[in-house]
């Protein structure tokens, strides 16, 4: 018997909107939004490259006549003054449930405004990040045979932002740890094994140190687990700092990873770096009712804003994970396939994979082979 989450059918619909890139058959969610057969979708291009690689979307998806109708916002995190727009971008991603984003700035210090990526995750509860770390055929890179998926819990632990100083010269950060969001992230890892033909799960967890925080995130994963035995998946567990050292010695153990919010963002980092950067790894933020879908590895890369050196490649991959949500599955293989094409053809390369072309000549090629 399967476990009860495998059964929920809003639970499979968002996995199945998540499946891998060459997933075939998926359906539209009944709640999103639909007019005359074109669907609507929020679009936030975000700061630095932001504008230049989700142009790269639009002109595809032009290109294609993808039906799909954009409610853009121009939000940039750079500056204070943008919180009526936030509201009006996040009235917008409650209204049509489903956006593409690029990364928003985030300021540094005290005194400065939370992230806003972190703002939207926790206010419309898409509590599952998603970053599929793949070897690329025709790109070489110092491993081989790469393939594992990140999970990382998204609303809480050190990016709660609850800090405080006390007195002068001391500061208190609380790590948030809740057992509901434990099992509900590990449940969200063993059905997405169980939907894509993974059989194994690994935790990452510090709880040699954070006895009770990282503790009860591991006891929780483990008690979850149990229930996955007879669907065939195993399931193991490895302290962070560990974790960080198999992944770049051989990767090809993981399979599927859990892990809470902080250790996710540092190791989808050592993902990317493994099989192309970040402008090579797509990814996903999944909620019971909403889907942000922005590429895995996120980077503003403010030092080639406006440059036209961009890789568009993670973010027009993002984009066809977001249209097999909508069940676009015809379009969202045409451009994915393109897209691989391009880089195992190896001619057509931007500046990040050791080539010259610039972020239009990308978008050219994917057209082309299209």
């Amino acid at each position: 018997m399967l476990p009860r989450s495998a059964r929920s059918g809003a639970s499979k619909q968002l996995l199945r909107s998540v499946s891998t890139m060459t997933a075939q058959t998926s359906h539209p969610n009944k709640g999103l939004t639909k007019y005359g057969g074109v669907y609507t979708a929020t679009l936030i291009p975000g700061d630095g490259i932001g504008k230049e690689i989700t142009g790269s979307v639009k002109e595809i998806f032009d290109s294609l006549n993808v039906p799909i109708e954009w409610e853009e916002y121009e939000l940039s995190g750079e500056h204070d003054g943008n919180d009526s727009l936030f509201l009006q971008a996040m009235d917008s991603l409650r209204r049509n449930k489903v956006g593409l984003k690029g990364t928003l700035y985030t300021p540094t210090g005290a005194g400065t405004h939370n992230s806003w990526n972190v703002a939207m995750r926790q206010q419309l509860d898409i509590y599952a990040s998603m970053t599929h770390c793949k070897t690329l055929e025709g790109y070489p890179t110092r491993h081989k045979n790469v393939d594992f998926t990140i999970i990382r819990e998204n609303t809480e632990g050190e990016y709660s932002g609850l800090e405080h100083s006390p007195s002068p010269g001391i500061v208190e950060s609380l790590k948030v740890s809740t057992r509901f969001k434990a099992e509900r992230i590990s449940r969200f890892a063993f059905d997405f094994a169980l939907k894509n033909g993974r059989k194994h799960v690994t935790c990452v967890h510090k709880a040699n140190i954070m006895k009770l925080g990282d503790g009860l995130f591991l006891n929780t994963f483990r008690r979850v687990a149990e229930e996955y035995k007879n669907a065939g998946i195993t399931a193991s567990d490895m302290i962070v700092d560990n974790t960080s050292m198999q992944l770049v010695g051989r990767p090809q153990q993981f399979d599927v990873m859990v892990m809470p919010n902080l250790y996710g963002n540092i190791v989808s980092n050592i993902g990317a770096a493994l099989v192309g950067g970040p402008g090579t790894v797509p990814g996903a933020n999944i909620g019971r009712e909403f889907a942000l879908y922005e590429p895995g590895c996120r980077h503003v890369a403010k030092d080639i804003e406006g440059t036209n050196k961009a890789n568009p490649a993670a973010m027009i991959l993002s984009a066809t994970m977001m249209l097999r949500h909508f069940g676009l599955d015809y379009q969202a293989n045409q451009i994915a396939t393109s897209v691989y094409r391009v880089i195992a053809d190896g001619k057509v390369r931007t500046a990040d994979m050791g080539g010259h072309s610039t972020t239009q000549q990308f978008t050219e090629a994917v057209l082309k082979n299209l």
